[in-house]
């Protein structure tokens, strides 16, 4: 007898419109929906509006544009070619081929310090986790940069007024879309883990503490979050200044400027801003952030968990080894140096200065700096949420030691960002291949396999793992390396001397 194979359904009808996607790679996906409308001309600077509905089939084939921002390599989010656009608000999805009962999802928020990244990238394909989750996967663009994470209220008028969190809230936007339309790919609107990776991570943590964010997103998944990273009223105002006086602007040209001005422009001013300027002002601090406005986002992430006025959500937080060691050699915005510890130290707590760099061996070496910048950007404020959050919800906690030999060999062990090819399972191309042209690919595949299996399972039933959850009484944490293990308080004596310490506020 014949067997026949039943065609996979490609045709979905969204809230908005319908939307025909295609089957690559083992997998059925849709690209480029619109999922608001394009944050052009009046809408620039805006919160975003729901899209216009459309007549017909879309063809959703083709990623769409990808926010504005420095070209750079395709893999962290737009290179040279890749095409570049105000209109990028638009989401992906990957499924299996067949439509079974409602499947997990899961949403990712990409990286790249809220200044550059995207959905398209090949780093955030998302197959594997479908194909060995059964689950349904989904990514989206948002605004980044100065169109995104800056707060330029302050040259507000009534003509022209500017919101802010405009990044943010396309987020939410993309969530309530994943409410209404994903039941239609097969996925179950209401189990959604949002998982992310540094600025994705931090985005989570700033969500979790956003009203306007209840009921979407059920669990997370934090990887190499910065929950500090988050500032106002004070700070972004001095920055939207900063960024119009590197533009040349005056305060009453500001309003029509900040309509008008090439995207690109802006683009250019805040890489200066961020890359050269604050790291030498408030060393550690963001000028491209979250921001604290008492209504979209009410509390600062750090004192919303600690209040317990976050969602409460099942959460697995963790960061890598050294998250440090990567910015002293490629992005160089950290506290690396001890000219900017002794200046973010004078500016923030300068009675645990002393306290602190004692508990850093070795200190002022380069090591010991570059570790101090890690932990006080990264790592320390993860804790503070863990330990808070604890208190309310499930909470599990983690840390990724495991470091491929190329990493090691160019000095910077398990540093940030070098979770993404695990978490995807992703070591054939692009940074993957390239960390494992060393050797060891065997086993950072076998790590991978067990780090993404705890997502997975974390998506499909509320756990990670068997290991413990995070409690402030046991502190224990899951270490991810060639040989898993599980370790009570690790850096104890570290956490212990960064007590009180709140940051940039």
């Amino acid at each position: 007898m014949a067997t026949t194979t039943a065609t996979p359904d490609l045709t979905v009808q969204t809230a908005d419109g319908r939307v025909r996607g295609m089957v690559a790679h083992g997998v059925r996906t849709w690209r480029g929906i619109p999922y608001a409308a394009p944050p052009t001309g009046d809408l620039r600077l805006r919160l975003p509006r729901p899209p216009e509905p459309w007549e017909g089939t879309l063809e959703a084939t083709a990623f769409g544009p990808v926010p504005p921002q420095e070209p750079n390599l395709p893999s962290m989010g737009a290179g040279r070619k890749t095409p570049m656009d105000e209109d990028c608000l638009t989401i992906n999805v990957t499924a299996p081929l067949d439509n079974a009962p409602p499947r997990p999802v899961l949403v990712y928020f990409y990286g790249g310090a809220f200044t550059f990244g995207a959905a398209s990238s090949p780093a955030y394909d998302g197959r594997k986790l479908v194909e060995q989750g059964d689950v349904i996967y989904v990514c989206m663009n948002y605004r980044l940069g100065a169109l995104g994470f800056m707060d330029f209220r302050r040259y507000s008028t009534p003509e022209r007024p500017f919101d802010v969190n405009v990044g943010l809230a396309d987020q939410v936007a993309a969530l309530r879309w994943v409410q209404r339309n994903i039941a239609g790919f097969g996925g179950d609107p209401e189990n959604v883990t949002v998982f992310g990776e540094s600025a994705g991570g931090m985005s989570i943590t700033a969500l979790m503490c956003v009203p306007s964010a209840e009921g979407l997103l059920h669990r997370a998944f934090v990887q190499s979050s910065a929950p500090a990273t988050a500032y106002g009223p004070g700070l972004p105002e001095k920055w939207a200044g900063s960024l119009m006086d590197l533009l040349g602007v005056s305060e009453a040209e500001a309003p029509a400027a900040l309509q008008t001005l090439p995207a690109q422009r802006l683009v250019e001013a805040v890489g200066k801003l961020a890359g050269k300027v604050t790291p030498q002002s408030e060393p550690g601090a963001r000028a491209v952030a979250p921001v604290v406005d008492g209504e979209f986002l009410p509390l600062h992430p750090v004192d919303a968990f600690r209040t317990g006025r976050a969602h409460r959500i099942p959460l697995v937080i963790g960061t890598m080894f050294r998250e440090g060691a990567l910015f002293d050699r490629v992005q160089d915005i950290l506290p690396t140096t001890a000219e900017r510890i002794d200046t973010m130290f004078a500016r923030t707590a300068p009675e645990l200065k002393d306290r602190v760099l004692a508990a850093y061996p070795g200190y002022p070496s380069k090591r010991a700096a570059v570790d101090v910048g890690g932990d006080v950007v990264f790592w320390l404020p993860s804790v503070q949420v863990a330990e808070a959050h604890s208190a309310h919800a499930p909470t599990w906690a983690y840390r990724f030691d495991y470091a491929p030999r190329m990493a090691n060999l160019l000095g910077m062990g398990a540093t940030h960002a070098m979770d993404i090819p695990a978490v995807f399972g992703n070591y054939d191309d692009g940074v993957g291949r390239f960390l494992t042209l060393a050797g060891g690919r065997r086993t950072a595949v076998a790590v991978g396999n067990r780090f993404r299996a705890s997502l997975l399972r974390f998506a499909r039933t509320g756990r990670p793992g068997l290991w413990p959850g995070y409690s402030t009484g046991t502190r224990t944490t899951k270490i991810f390396d060639s040989t898993d293990r599980v370790m009570h308080d690790p850096h104890r004596t570290r956490r212990e001397a960064w007590n009180g310490y709140r940051g940039y506020r």
